[in-house]
Formats: structure tokens, C-alpha cells, sequence
């Protein structure tokens, strides 16, 4: 699956960081899943909608690479681009690039569908994976 991927801005806040200002590690995870939802809301598939429906996409994997460190008031770039698609998961690869284009973060995200309700994995919507296939291929 080949596709240009999708790309959202993000400010490091002052809340974003540690007593040395820099970023917190886990808040790395926020910017990641920032920019999946921002590229999901762009393809017209809005979660909240999903969720009345009983369905949500969840973490189920994530290999993450700190490479360099963010600090207060940077401008990032958080990428996401889906390199498989399959019945009920996808598996995105996400970085985050800071104002000079040093990688700050690579990521690997497993993201899974699942019934709300009882938290067991489902086949994604048809008419969700149908709109996902075609902003990958």
C-alpha cells in the first residue's frame, strides 16, 4: 500500500514538557494520536460518530524510537501514513519531525477496531475501511 501520508502541525505547549522543558516521553503518544485522528477527520470519519455506533479504534501495538528531543515552544510536524489495511486493524507509520526536519520520534502504531461495548475486535465499518482504502492506494 503506497500513499503520500498525511501530515498536522503541533506547538509544544509548556504543559507538554518536564522541569527541564523538555518533552515529557509520553506526551509523544498525544502528538501521534493527534495526527491519526486529524487524518481520519480529513477522510470525513469522525469518531465520536463511530463511538454512538459502538465501535472505536484502539492501540494495540506501538514500537516507538526517541531519537532526539523536543523542547518548549517548537513547532512539529507529526506524520502518519497507513502501510496496511486489513479487516479489523491497520498499522500506521508515524513520525515526528521538528522545524529543521530532525526526526524527534518514529513510531510503529497498531491500531485495532473493536465493539465498545465488550471489547472485542470487529471487522472496521465498511463504509469507514472503503473510505480508508482509497486515501491509501
Amino acid at each position: 500500500m503506497v500513499n503520500s501520508g498525511f501530515s498536522w502541525p503541533v506547538r509544544v505547549y509548556y504543559e507538554d514538557t518536564d522541569a527541564g522543558g523538555i518533552v515529557y516521553n509520553a506526551n509523544y503518544l498525544k502528538f501521534l494520536e493527534r495526527a491519526r485522528t486529524e487524518w481520519l477527520r480529513q477522510l470525513g470519519v469522525e469518531q465520536d460518530h463511530l463511538l454512538q455506533l459502538d465501535v472505536a479504534f484502539v492501540v494495540r501495538h506501538i514500537d516507538i524510537e526517541f531519537r532526539n528531543a523536543a523542547r518548549f515552544n517548537q513547532l512539529l510536524t507529526v506524520s502518519c501514513r497507513v502501510t496496511q489495511l486489513k479487516r479489523a486493524s491497520m498499522v500506521f507509520t508515524q513520525a515526528i519531525v521538528d522545524e529543521h526536519n530532525r526526526i524527534i520520534v518514529s513510531a510503529e502504531v497498531t491500531i485495532a477496531c473493536v465493539r465498545v461495548s465488550v471489547m472485542k475486535p470487529i471487522a472496521i465499518p465498511e463504509d469507514v475501511s472503503g473510505v480508508i482504502a482509497r486515501a491509501t492506494s
